[in-house]
């Protein structure tokens, strides 16, 4: 299956922002080099991989483009240098920015690619979700903490899922392709960033009580 340039950029941009994240959390926690670049690496690529894994596509896309390794490998190795004021000043704030933005990039990434596979809109808009998603989880679960999807109770999967679906919209509707991926990104990582500053909730799941 052959993708179109901007497709690999998106993929690009969010394994770049996943890996950053990845990146964040590893050094806040006080790993070694090994530890920031299992995480990293966990981050920018675990969501990728699952999705390429359901698609049943190979080679998976981080072999496809054994560039992208060596990004990740080129931040970690950088990291101690250019990371330390950034983490000291807007440590926290930072983390939200870039997953916010792998979020969105990564949710419209999976959604083409999985057109461009030949999957229908409701299996794009799942396999959208699943990279956007899964490699967060990986982070958060490596750094042992409970991921963020599932306990902070502010929307995540809903913002992916709503930057796929403005995506697979606004395709529908004959819109180019650069402002359909740029709309469905904005829309994602824009719905997901004003979650965290509004402090947006989700009901919580309560059992009945006997």
């Amino acid at each position: 299956m052959k993708l179109t340039t901007l497709l690999i950029a998106i993929e690009v941009g969010g394994t770049l922002a996943f890996a950053v994240s990845g990146l964040i959390e590893a050094m806040r926690k006080r790993m070694d080099v090994v530890g920031v670049f299992s995480v990293a690496f966990v981050s920018a690529f675990g969501g990728g991989t699952v999705r390429d894994l359901l698609l049943d596509r190979r080679p998976l896309f981080w072999v496809e483009h054994e560039a992208y390794l060596w990004m990740v490998l080129a931040m970690v190795i950088t990291a101690p240098w250019w990371f330390k004021a950034a983490l000291r000043d807007v440590g926290a704030r930072l983390l939200d920015v870039a997953d916010a933005l792998g979020l969105g990039l990564f949710a419209i990434s999976g959604t083409g690619i999985a057109m461009a596979a030949g999957m229908s809109p409701g299996v794009s808009v799942l396999m959208g979700a699943t990279t956007a998603i899964v490699g967060g989880v990986a982070r958060d679960v490596l750094c042992n903490e409970v991921p963020r999807v599932y306990q902070d109770h502010r929307p995540y999967a809903l913002c992916a899922v709503a930057g796929s679906l403005a995506f697979l919209g606004l395709g529908a509707l004959g819109v180019g392709s650069e402002f359909q991926s740029l709309a469905g990104i904005a829309v994602a990582t824009g719905s997901r960033l004003l979650a965290v500053t509004f402090d947006w909730q989700l009901p919580s799941w309560r059992p009945p009580q006997k």
